[in-house]
């Protein structure tokens, strides 16, 4: 007997993965394509001289709802960063913990100079409020306010918003203005208050390899580049090639999606630079996110560094034995060639660590123009579905048509394939 013709994925980012794996626990054939050599579309990891690179800083929440219901968690080797941040403010260090998590830096937490003790007692009530919104990303509330707007009505001190809120949730959404929607400001806050960020031992390229190496290797298309997509059947290859599917789903980021001629959800794109250094000495002593809360200074030429981490603190795989890696990050990305950036990021590195930053050795640097869909102050709205679909056309997944998280491009995924099996009526082949 025949095989019925497969539904065509094309894009193994999370979206294309989780569409692919949730149609095979249906037992309907998929055919899932990608014009490169493996999976993980904007979650990549290189491996350099022993340390593991990730494509831009990125972290997994453990508390993602969609996460826990398809990852095997205790295949991954998470190991999480420590609940709260250390700021650079005023020319020193501050300490913002969880005091939930870490109740013995409390006292600590309420010194610190940074806001005021107000901002302190409404980071406490913004956490209970957010752990009572529930798991929905789109949110609680209308969409229509920005995270700056949400703050300020909350009345956050301008010292706490610029200080600790702009490179914390800026470096979240890759927007440093805090011009994205609330309503994923508040969904983020309670992912962190039921889980924890962490990184894999293996590099965030361990969840996208999760799910590929659950799929009928069989059924996976790699180095195959799509250049039409005609209806919502057929594809052509570049070598030429005809495809005749199902359906056909867009799991790609959303320029290739538009260049396939899918319609609507545009946004822009938010953009980072990244840098790694290796290091015989970690700058810190402690698996802690690092944000820079000083005042934006003419001198910065263009860019500003948003944080550092130390990888390697968090978990060990990220770098050999008895060696550092080290993170530098900005929203945007930076103008100037990589040795001006290099010279001006350790320049930084020096003024807040000393002279040990001289013996830092640069490993690469990162520049992503298109790390993350923005999702600016309305664009989110509670009723929509994570999805794009049209009569005659594809349907479109990921996460530019609803959050910019990994959540969103895994919910994105199977609301895919659920709609292609409830409402195009798609069935397992009889055996």
């Amino acid at each position: 007997m025949t095989e019925a013709r497969p539904v065509l994925i094309i894009g193994a980012g999370l979206a294309g993965l989780r569409c692919a794996l949730s149609l095979q626990e249906q037992g309907i054939p998929y055919l899932l394509l990608d014009k490169a050599s493996g999976p993980g579309g904007r979650i990549r990891t290189d491996s350099v001289d022993g340390f593991r690179l990730d494509r831009g800083f990125q972290v997994l929440l453990t508390g993602y709802p969609e996460v826990r219901s398809v990852m095997d968690m205790a295949s991954l080797d998470l190991h999480p960063f420590r609940a709260g941040a250390l700021i650079r403010r005023n020319g020193t260090f501050h300490r913002l913990s969880d005091p939930f998590r870490h109740p013995a830096d409390t006292l600590r937490t309420l010194a610190a100079g940074m806001g005021t003790f107000k901002d302190k007692l409404r980071i406490l009530s913004l956490r209970r409020a957010a752990r009572s919104s529930g798991v929905s990303e789109q949110g609680h509330r209308p969409a229509g306010r920005s995270i700056r707007e949400a703050l300020e009505d909350r009345g956050f001190s301008r010292d706490m918003i610029e200080g600790f809120f702009r490179p914390f949730l800026g470096g979240i959404t890759l927007n440093a203005e805090l011009q994205s929607d609330e309503a994923f400001f508040t969904f983020v806050m309670r992912m962190f208050s039921d889980g924890h960020a962490a990184l894999p031992a293996g590099g965030m390229q361990a969840l996208p390899d999760q799910l590929a190496g659950r799929l009928d290797a069989s059924r996976l298309m790699w180095n195959a580049e799509v250049v039409r997509v005609e209806g919502n059947h057929s594809v052509i290859l570049s070598d030429g090639r005809r495809l005749e599917g199902a359906h056909v789903v867009l799991a790609t980021d959303m320029y290739a999606a538009s260049e396939f001629g899918a319609a609507g959800g545009q946004r822009t794109w938010n953009g980072t630079t990244c840098l790694y250094f290796a290091a015989d000495e970690a700058p810190i002593s402690e698996p802690v996110l690092v944000l820079n809360g000083e005042p934006d200074d003419p001198t910065d030429a263009g860019w500003r560094i948003n944080s550092v981490v130390v990888p390697s603190l968090v978990a060990p795989g990220y770098a050999p034995e008895g060696i550092h890696l080290i993170n530098i990050s900005c929203v945007g990305v930076a103008p100037g060639s990589d040795t001006d950036l290099e010279a001006l990021a350790l320049t930084q590195m020096r003024s807040w660590f000393g002279p040990s930053v001289d013996t830092w050795q640069h490993l690469r640097t990162y520049h992503i123009p298109r790390a993350l869909p923005s999702q600016h102050a309305g664009s989110l709205n509670r009723e929509s579905i994570p999805l794009q679909v049209s009569p005659d056309g594809p349907v479109v997944c990921g996460d530019h048509v609803t959050t910019s998280s990994i959540n969103g491009a895994l919910a994105s995924g199977r609301a895919a394939a659920t709609y292609l099996i409830e409402h195009l009526a798609l069935r397992a082949p009889a055996s």
